[in-house]
């Protein structure tokens, strides 16, 4: 059956690399990666991409360009995240609360049509805006406001 790859595997924070590969596809199949999230106010953001699987049976997004007719074509690794584009027109994917991340979700279908085809694999994806153990102080002194982050 079909999966995706993720690295690292379930959380990330926002401005690093995250690696996207689906594997135990057909030789050339041809698939759409979609990813979506939700923003803190609801508006949904997605960018799709359309792939032909190796001889292997595997999507490698650092090896595979991206076909044209998606969000982005060409050899994009973090093509389905740069893309993100909103549901509705002229919204922008802000970050209010640094300490909850945004969820990530991933979604293989089958073929390249519209509507998109059968699922084949999904996975989620977490992407943090602070690193593990950092703390988050509030700085009020007269008129200064501010926010302290301090490392482990």
């Amino acid at each position: 059956a079909p999966s995706i790859r993720l690295s690292p595997a379930t959380r990330s924070l926002f401005d690093e690399p995250l690696a996207i590969a689906v594997q135990g596809l057909s030789p050339r199949q041809q698939v759409t990666l979609r990813t979506s999230l939700q923003d803190e106010t609801g508006e949904l953001f997605q960018a799709c991409a359309r792939y032909q699987a190796g001889d292997d049976g595997e999507v490698d997004l650092t090896r595979c360009p991206a076909l044209p007719g998606g969000s982005f074509s060409g050899l994009e690794p973090m093509g389905p995240l740069w893309a993100l584009q909103p549901q509705k027109p002229f919204r922008r994917l802000v970050k209010r609360d640094v300490q909850t991340p945004f969820l990530l979700q991933l979604e293989v279908f089958e073929g390249h049509g519209e509507p998109l085809g059968r699922l084949l694999a999904q996975a989620q994806h977490e992407r943090a805006f602070l690193r593990d153990g950092v703390q988050r102080v509030p700085v009020r002194e007269g008129r200064i406001r501010a926010t302290l982050f301090l490392p482990p």
